[in-house]
């Protein structure tokens, strides 16, 4: 049930929607019912609105608490009952209703300003959808989940106690070399034995999604994911284009600072290891001790920024939106999720106490102060944007935030975790590159074998990599891809993180120069929600919809005059 804040205007307030002989009738109502004036239409699409936020509250819970602790039998067989007897049923449903909007002759007659872009989605999902992809994309989810499965499973005995994989990440910043080869080599080959299952899974997935491509007439998966994420206002030639942007003003600029790490060194070569110690031998940082700390000086940075998004952090505190900590059967990464009829975030990560920490909590809560702007509108498809400003949101944050530091780093520890923060940006944009050129050619090749597969990613590797020297540890290289959930849970999902970048990097470059006006059109910008399009959303924020080479290069150039002023 929502909160009072929100209270049901079509669904009764007492109503679980946990089984389906409990949400059907709420589908028939809205199909009986007739739309013959724009007012009909209306409060029509606010009713169903209402219905798909309640489901989608109940399918967040169970995948919150699955991810929170996958080795809970109770949980998975929660969250699989919700995949198998409750979306399986809801698809083809809301598809009939997509359906009667677009024949209702009363639904042209709304106000464009205000539906233009929720008519464009709902005709675009209409285009899209097949009633023989919705077992398809069950057997898909569940593949998903058996990669989670896997992940959540990996863990080690190092230093005398087991730990996940995130946990040995504290490792990568020890001044002792031999430690840190020796917590990467525990970590790789952890991960390396699960490789053979991984493979299955992904071939598996490839399978899949080649046949739910062509059963909606499209020629390939690439041209079934760009409809289907309804990228409206680009290409993938655009995302080519990108890729070619990032190798030329991006890759040299990586391997210069490399180069200048390894000398710093004094080291005869890079190793995977070496890529997070502090060059000069200090102590790795140490921003929080607990996840208690962490929350405490994370409240006052936000503060810092903004008094309102502060307020809304503790808030989220104070109501148990968070689950932080690293531990045995937890699903790896972070995210945040919205529970959508509540309309309030919840932040999911695996913190251990290193800087990375520190980025994804503020990473995070920029996508939870999108929640919070956008939350009182009342239409679902509103309340959220599409992923490629999300992500302005969150790295907005991250660029808004790293001068209000202070209250997890003193004196040249600023400057440190400042400067891991500005090259961590320069280093993002190679690997995007390559994480999205890697899924053009697995899904506009389907057909490729395992060892082509691999050759590939290798080729990306010689084109958008660094100066790294794996020699002895080419399987490590060969599958690093495997660590990347998106490639198996959310298919061509990751250009995004390059497009929003360069917004996020537009509206910091605009807070150096006025930092007052910058962020109040930061969040005027989260407060449209997805009502506008990519171009108007990212105007709104200051900063233009554009991700050549001319609109990366003088960014990219801003980011280094911002190092030469920071001591290594």
């Amino acid at each position: 049930m929502g909160e009072a804040t929100f209270p049901r205007q079509f669904i009764r307030p007492d109503d679980v929607l946990d089984v389906w002989e409990r949400i059907k009738p709420y589908f028939d109502q809205l199909c009986d019912r007739a739309l013959e004036t724009p007012e009909d239409v209306e409060r029509w699409l606010i009713d169903y609105s209402e219905l798909m936020a309640a489901l989608a509250e109940v399918g967040t819970d169970r995948h919150v608490k699955m991810t929170c602790q996958t080795d809970d039998e109770a949980r998975k067989k929660a969250f699989f009952d919700f995949l198998e007897n409750i979306d399986p049923k809801t698809k083809p449903r809301a598809h009939q209703l997509n359906i009667k909007y677009t024949q209702a002759s009363a639904s042209q007659l709304l106000p464009k300003t205000r539906y233009e872009v929720l008519d464009r989605s709902i005709r675009a999902t209409v285009e899209i959808y097949r009633d023989e992809n919705v077992p398809l994309q069950v057997e898909e989810a569940k593949l998903e989940q058996k990669y989670q499965e896997i992940g959540g499973a990996q863990t080690v005995t190092f230093d005398g106690r087991e730990q996940t994989l995130q946990q040995l990440a504290v490792y990568a910043e020890k001044t002792d070399r031999l430690m840190r080869q020796d917590a990467w080599e525990a970590a790789t080959t952890r991960r390396l034995q699960d490789k053979d299952a991984l493979e299955d899974i992904f071939d598996q997935l490839i399978a899949l999604r080649h046949r739910i491509a062509g059963n909606a007439d499209c020629a390939d998966y690439r041209a079934y994911a760009f409809k289907a994420k309804q990228r409206f206002d680009y290409t993938p030639d655009d995302c080519i284009a990108f890729h070619d942007a990032v190798e030329r003003a991006v890759v040299p600029v990586v391997r210069d600072l490399q180069q200048k790490r390894k000398d710093a060194l004094g080291v005869d070569t890079l190793r995977p290891w070496d890529l997070s110690v502090d060059v000069k031998g200090r102590a790795p940082l140490q921003p929080f001790d607990t996840v208690e700390q962490l929350c405490d000086r994370a409240s006052k940075t936000f503060h810092r920024v903004d008094p309102e998004l502060g307020a809304q952090f503790d808030e989220m505190q104070a109501n148990h939106y968070l689950d932080l900590e690293s531990r045995k059967g937890k699903a790896p990464g972070g995210y945040q999720a919205t529970y959508e009829e509540a309309r309030h975030p919840f932040i999911f990560m695996n913190a251990v106490g290193v800087q990375h920490d520190v980025g994804t909590l503020i990473h995070e809560g920029g996508h939870a102060f999108h929640c919070y702007a956008a939350r009182h509108d009342d239409m679902i498809a509103y309340r959220s944007s599409p992923i490629e400003f999300a992500e302005v949101a969150s790295f907005g944050m991250e660029l808004l935030a790293m001068d209000h530091l202070e209250h997890f780093y003193q004196g040249d520890e600023l400057a440190r975790a400042k400067r891991t923060q500005l090259e961590g940006i320069i280093g993002l944009f190679p690997w995007v590159a390559t994480i999205d050129a890697f899924q053009h050619y697995l899904y506009t090749n389907p057909q490729h074998s395992r060892d082509q597969r691999r050759a590939h990613w290798l080729s990306l590797h010689e084109r958008f990599g660094g100066i790294v020297d794996y020699t002895s540890y080419e399987d490590a290289l060969a599958y690093a891809w495997h660590k990347q959930l998106h490639l198996f849970e959310v298919p061509f999902y990751y250009i995004e993180y390059g497009i929003a970048k360069l917004g996020a990097l537009q509206v910091w470059r605009n807070s150096r120069h006025d930092y007052a006006s910058a962020l109040a059109s930061y969040k005027s910008a989260l407060a449209l929600g997805g009502s506008k399009t990519l171009p108007e959303l990212f105007k709104a924020a200051g900063a233009n919809f554009d991700f050549t080479y001319e609109t990366l290069a003088p960014l990219i150039a801003l980011i280094q005059s911002e190092l030469d002023q920071l001591p290594l």
